[in-house]
């Protein structure tokens, strides 16, 4: 087969462009033809070719070449083991959206792997989004076991909990903290971790082969104190320290170290980092960035799931 020229690749990568804008942003073939700066007629005919030629599933088939260009980049300028980068979908759509389909396609092919795997597991709506996009599997040979506790200080459970929720799709046996995230002292805390069932949990996770983890942001409108992790005083505290960012509920300041005592000292769950098993972080979008440029100066993932625009701001500000 003669290879591919150069016009011949750009038409390919511009067509699986457009055929994600279209099949998973839902976008018209005029937004489209706006976005891309070509006429709707290429633009109807990139989208059928998209169909015709494979490019477009339920999933990407074809590795766009910016795409692939800023994986090498976040790998070679971070010392990342593995980076995926979606398209992005255009301004105002959530980036959460196009990063899914490709952390899920990151996860199936972990989970597909015939050796016996513990993989762990954090929470929140990036990696709810993601299980919600995984294939049905059989896995029974795999375990998931969650980083962290899955209930609020009022002892309701967060709806982003995604451990038995991807044990439900690929057949896995779970092991899910069924505890707050974090504890109302220090002695809770040592109580809750040396229950019999956590200790077998917490064995797992710390043991894991994989760990795939979000990433938030702290302040007075992140995710963790929406949902009823942590309450205001908790959050001022971390901010006058000089928090940015946690992972799996363990803040860490600007430059990714995590910080010893104050609210850390309460977390019911395990601290990750990039000095054992990989981890893999799956984020995207503004209000990512912060902690994401601090992570990364801090070396506390290894892989990272994210986005075009997502990629190319992390790549200019270090």
């Amino acid at each position: 087969m003669a290879a591919k020229s150069g016009t011949e690749e750009s038409a390919i990568d511009l067509a699986a462009r457009a055929g994600w804008m279209y099949y998973l942003a839902g976008m018209t073939q005029d937004h489209i033809a706006r976005e891309l700066g070509i006429s709707r007629q290429r633009a109807q005919r990139l989208v059928a070719r998209a169909s015709a030629d494979g490019l477009i599933g339920v999933r990407l088939n074809h590795p766009i070449a910016a795409c692939l260009e800023l994986e090498r980049d976040l790998k070679e300028r971070f010392g990342l083991t593995l980076a995926r980068v979606a398209p992005s979908l255009p301004e105002g759509v959530d980036p959460v959206k196009s990063v899914a389909p490709v952390a899920a396609k990151e996860i199936e092919r972990v989970l597909r792997n015939n050796k016996e795997l513990v993989v762990a597991l954090g929470t929140g709506r990036t990696l709810r989004k993601v299980v919600d996009e995984m294939p049905t599997l059989e896995c029974p040979n795999h375990k998931l076991v969650s980083l962290i506790g899955n209930a609020a200080s009022d002892g309701s459970a967060t709806i982003y909990q995604v451990i038995m929720r991807l044990a439900d799709r690929v057949g896995a046996r779970h092991y899910p903290l069924a505890l707050p995230l974090n504890a109302e002292s220090k002695e809770d805390r040592d109580f809750h971790l040396g229950l019999r069932h956590v200790q077998t949990a917490l064995k797992l996770a710390r043991e894991s082969d994989i760990a795939f983890v979000g990433i938030g942001d702290i302040s007075h409108t992140a995710p963790i104190i929406i949902d009823g992790f942590i309450d205001q005083s908790g959050i001022d505290s971390l901010l006058d320290r000089g928090a940015v960012g946690e992972i799996v509920g363990w803040a860490f300041d600007e430059k990714g170290r995590y910080f010893d005592g104050g609210s850390n000292a309460l977390i019911n769950g395990v601290r990750v980092d990039a000095s054992g098993s990989p981890v893999v972080c799956i984020a995207a979008g503004p209000s990512k960035y912060k902690a994401l440029s601090a992570a990364l100066t801090g070396r506390l993932f290894s892989g990272l799931i994210t986005d075009e625009v997502s990629a190319r701001h992390l790549l200019a500000q270090n």
